[in-house]
């Protein structure tokens, strides 16, 4: 089915990557029948150069056919290849004049604007002298793939083969690693102290010297039936080999160099403005990861009214249930209560989240019209990497043969706590990421490389929306639940407060933390890990709060501007419909429908 994008006479705004608003041009007669096919072949162009420029992000999708390759992101090489592309198509976009095309293309070429504005900023920062952290690089995406249960496909006798190919330049991408992270040193350019310290168990993991228990072989293990049975020795031993001479090593040496000169060398703040250019990084991060032109102070300031309105409903429900502390007690009390820890297996932690789903099912059909085919599947975090690991969602496969995977860490189940599961569930899977990303990847309406677009403003922002619907769809019912989403709105609003204090107001580590443990019912091993979270991604926990906020700004307009005719439903999919946007772009869109419909 497809979702098309709807042409409506009224204007477009979409910040440009000269940061001046343009404004589109208003759709008559004339202009909702242009297309400039030509311009359809740039982005075919645009999206085909993308995969092959990051061949994960292609397979991720399921486009197979870069499986065998793996560029050196750290080198110089690739470095060029990069600039060269974004400096190409920022050229060649600007051949293109706006009133030759169709608004859906005027949007495209806006975008594109902006893509290549920030990737080219990007190339300003010295960021390849860290290349590694404990929570979202690239180590970990292998990992995951290794395993067998990530995007890399392990079905046949060339996928086998095609893995091999991409490990070989995996183990010259570990090398690089070394080498940056030592010149980072020379540089003053590290990591904190305290990531470095995360990092290290998972590069001693990964540094198992038994060829048979380590993560790598597990393909050798779960030959599919497709894998011919002739071929399987063969393939056995080239895992070995590869595994033995070169992903092993490659992990001994820089898990030994982590571990002691690097760790040595590692910085007591917390923050990115205590490196070099860190403040001007800080600033790009939060364009990036936001679409805003927001300050730092501003964002601070808003994380703190927040933190203020939000400890007022949580009060509340302290109230409901009866405990007569303080909320800061309560706190403790939500961390520790027994009932909410019910479970000692953590297959009754997965059917948990699985029977959320089968509750909120009738309700669904009121509030979205459009939902996504893509399959749907609650696994349980890799143990390689569940210790730091925060819940998660992974996209399916564009065609539909990978699941979109909620996936939930459970380090310790006898200490899992289910007091925000619900929250956690519309927020990860569903109507949440999976939703936003399925039905973006379904629409052929867009052009290829939309359907893989993100902005973490937008889909963090929906994401966190979706919580607040949690009532709406028959969820919500025990108050410590519903003081659950209190706690992930809370949760949200200090990142906005901890991050810019990190890396904006010298705060450290445990400032934050403590900041997060007055403010929140998290435990400190999951605020800990949080807090070293945005250490080592500045800016990107802005978005959620940032982002939730719009989308229930424009709710709020539109109900009150169009009162009767407000249909929810139909709202959902003004917001959903054109895949990831940013926010000033989404702001537009629900402007026009308004008045579309007034």
């Amino acid at each position: 089915m497809k979702y098309i994008f709807p042409i409506l006479l009224a204007t477009f705004l979409l910040v440009s990557c000269n940061d001046d608003k343009k404004p589109l041009p208003v759709i008559d007669e004339d202009i909702a029948g242009r297309h400039n096919v030509a311009f359809d072949s740039l982005l075919s162009s645009y999206n085909e150069g993308l995969l092959k420029l990051n061949p994960l992000d292609a397979t991720a999708i399921g486009d197979n056919r870069y499986n065998d390759t793996l560029p050196n992101f750290l080198s110089d090489r690739y470095k060029n290849q990069f600039q060269n592309f974004y400096l190409d198509f920022q050229r060649q976009i600007n051949n293109y004049k706006e009133n030759t095309m169709s608004v859906d293309q005027i949007i495209s070429k806006r975008i594109i604007e902006w893509e290549c504005n920030m990737k080219l900023q990007s190339l300003k920062f010295n960021t390849n002298l860290t290349p590694i952290n404990q929570f979202s690089t690239l180590q970990l995406a292998m990992g995951q793939m290794a395993s067998g249960k990530g995007s890399q496909p392990f079905k046949t006798t060339k996928d086998y083969r095609n893995w091999i190919k991409r490990l070989h330049n995996y183990s010259d991408w570990l090398t690089t690693v070394k080498a940056k992270m030592e010149q980072g040193v020379k540089e003053k350019y590290v990591l904190p102290t305290a990531l470095i310290t995360k990092l290290t168990p998972q590069l001693k993991e990964l540094s198992e010297s038994d060829v048979k228990k380590h993560l790598f072989y597990t393909p050798v293990l779960n030959f599919p039936e497709t894998v011919p049975a002739s071929d399987r020795a063969e393939l056995t031993k080239e895992y070995d080999s590869i595994i033995s001479t070169e992903i092993i090593p490659a992990y001994s040496k820089l898990y030994d160099y982590v571990s002691t000169d690097y760790l040595k060398a590692g910085r007591k703040s917390s923050g990115i403005s205590e490196v070099k250019d860190g403040t001007a990084l800080y600033n790009y991060y939060i364009k990036l990861y936001t679409t805003t032109d927001k300050t730092a102070d501003e964002i601070h300031n808003l994380g703190l009214s927040e933190v203020k309105r939000i400890s007022k409903a949580m009060d509340s429900i302290k109230n409901v249930v009866g405990f007569k502390g303080s909320l800061k007690a309560f706190f403790d009390e939500v961390r520790h209560k027994k009932e909410l820890m019910p479970y000692s297996n953590a297959d009754d932690v997965i059917a948990h989240f699985n029977s959320i789903h089968d509750k909120m099912l009738p309700q669904l059909e009121t509030l979205f019209d459009l939902k996504p085919t893509t399959e749907f599947e609650v696994r349980r975090t890799e143990k390689f990497r569940e210790a730091s690991a925060s819940a998660e969602y992974n996209p399916g496969s564009l065609d539909g043969s990978r699941p979109g995977i909620f996936y939930v860490p459970i380090p310790d189940v006898a200490a899992y706590n289910t007091f925000s599961d619900e929250s956690l569930f519309l927020h990860e899977a569903i109507p949440g990421h999976h939703y936003q990303i399925s039905l973006q990847q379904e629409n052929d309406s867009l052009p290829g490389f939309r359907k893989n677009l993100w902005y973490s403003g937008y889909g963090e922002g929906w994401a966190l929306y979706c919580e607040s619907l949690g009532k709406e769809l028959g969820l919500y019912e025990d108050p410590y639940q519903y003081f659950g989403m209190l706690s992930a709105e809370m949760h949200r609003a200090i990142r906005l407060v901890v991050d810019t204090g990190i890396h904006s107001k010298g705060w450290s580590r445990e400032k934050a933390i403590q900041y997060s443990l007055d403010n929140e019912a998290e435990s400190k091993e999951s605020i800990t890990a949080e807090i070293e979270r945005y250490m080592a991604i500045p800016g990107q926990a802005l978005s959620y709060k940032i982002g939730q906020l719009k989308i229930l700004e424009l709710r709020e307009r539109a109900k009150k501007d169009l009162g009767d005719k407000f249909k929810i439903a139909e709202f959902h999919n003004q917001v959903l419909e054109s895949g990831c946007l940013p926010l000033a772009l989404l702001e537009e869109k629900i402007n026009i429908w308004i008045k579309a419909n007034d």
